[in-house]
């Protein structure tokens, strides 16, 4: 959909993700652009063919030729991936020689197609690395292709004007790859790092949250215990559903609510839980737009993180902290960059240790609201849109100024 053109300095901005679909870099892109757009840029998002059209003011999406027709693609790297991205930097070329861009920004992949690119015209390029390469356990032909990607992002790093991580984590990995202590040249570069925001900034009422709430249990005695997220094998959900048999037995007041994952894991996972006698316990709703899921993580009094393994930390967590309710979470890397025993329970990443926690906080009203308190306190001073927009800024200014 196409946004009328202006005098504002413009952005070409490069996502290799289906946009827009509910997952992580998705959402952190809608974020990106949306900032762009409110800090005065226009804004061309070449893209996928794959996802959600959006109304995003002062952006225009330009959707990647689908000559194979493809219909969907999984997360992490893969040989459609590889294809998609020459579909890419070929449309990128046909943009550059028609329009003049201050920046070329590009996510994952995409910065090596902005370096490329860079090469033609005289923008200047921002490289955002939203993932861990070693999270990723590939197999057969993926394997040099995985081996290919890391050598693509160090090269990226290397010859980017900017790098902004997601986390701390991935920072560290930026900067070890370009051996920022060896080179004059990367030494002189600047490094960001801006945490990724809620995936929506809509609040829901009271009103949204009782709705909800008694759309998933009429017993006002009932613990909702919810997860949202992906299905990937990293996200270390089957700890959840190992869990669920042994936690109902103690106390079936204790509901499951399950968001995201496709058709065909859902099913796979109900029928799990039925050979279990435990699927009257566990609600699957799908994927839900970011924009009606805050209603829903507010609805709940226990939310899950059973990350099992990476570095950077999962978005999911600030959907948390927004929505004002208690975690359970694996006491592995990735979530201990954003909590702790402040703000959450954490425990052992395994189906045992998972469930003993999930009970203890269901025993504890006085002990949910404590860690939620705690929560919601550190997305109102520090993991918000407004605080993400203004780091955004600070690396524009620097970069175009």
């Amino acid at each position: 959909m196409s946004k009328p053109l202006s005098d504002k300095p413009r952005v070409l901005f490069i996502c290799p993700q289906p946009f827009f679909e509910w997952r992580g870099s998705p959402i952190r892109v809608k974020a990106n652009v949306t900032a762009l757009s409110d800090l005065g840029f226009d804004v061309d998002l070449l893209t996928l063919p794959i996802g959600d059209d959006q109304e995003i003011n002062n952006v225009r999406i330009i959707r990647a030729w689908n000559l194979l027709g493809s219909k969907k693609i999984a997360i992490g790297p893969s040989l459609l991936k590889l294809w998609f991205d020459l579909i890419l930097l070929i449309q990128g070329f046909t943009l550059i020689s028609k329009n003049n861009y201050r920046v070329l920004h590009g996510t994952e992949e995409a910065g090596f197609i902005c370096y490329i690119l860079s090469l033609f015209c005289r923008s200047k390029i921002i490289f955002e690395k939203h993932s861990d390469s070693n999270s990723y356990t590939p197999k057969g032909l993926l394997k040099p292709v995985l081996k290919v990607y890391r050598w693509v992002e160090k090269i990226t790093i290397i010859k980017s004007h900017s790098v902004i991580s997601t986390g701390p984590a991935l920072d560290e990995q930026a900067k070890q790859e370009a051996n920022v202590s060896q080179s004059s040249e990367v030494s002189n570069r600047k490094f960001y790092v801006i945490p990724d925001t809620p995936s929506s900034t809509l609040e829901p009422s009271n009103e949204e949250i009782v709705s909800v709430k008694k759309s998933l249990s009429n017993n006002p005695e009932d613990v909702i215990v919810s997860y949202a997220g992906s299905f990937a094998s990293y996200q270390g959900i089957d700890i959840i559903f190992d869990a669920i048999p042994t936690i109902i037995q103690d106390n079936p007041n204790i509901k499951f609510v399950i968001i995201g994952g496709s058709a065909e894991e859902i099913e796979f996972y109900q029928s799990q839980l039925s050979t279990q006698n435990a699927a009257e316990y566990v609600q699957f709703l799908g994927k839900i737009h970011p924009d009606k899921l805050p209603a829903y993580l507010a609805a709940a009094d226990i939310l899950l993180a059973p990350r099992k393994s990476g570095v950077n930390s999962p978005l999911k967590i600030l959907d948390y902290f927004k929505a004002s309710a208690a975690i359970v979470a694996t006491n592995t890397v990735a979530n201990k960059r954003l909590l702790d025993s402040n703000n959450a329970l954490l425990c052992e990443f395994s189906a045992k240790a998972f469930s003993e926690a999930i009970k203890a906080l269901a025993a504890s009203k006085q002990e949910r609201q404590h860690l939620a308190k705690n929560a919601y306190e550190l997305y109102k001073n520090r993991y918000n849109f407004k605080e993400f927009t203004n780091q955004l800024n600070t690396v524009y200014k620097n970069l175009t100024t």
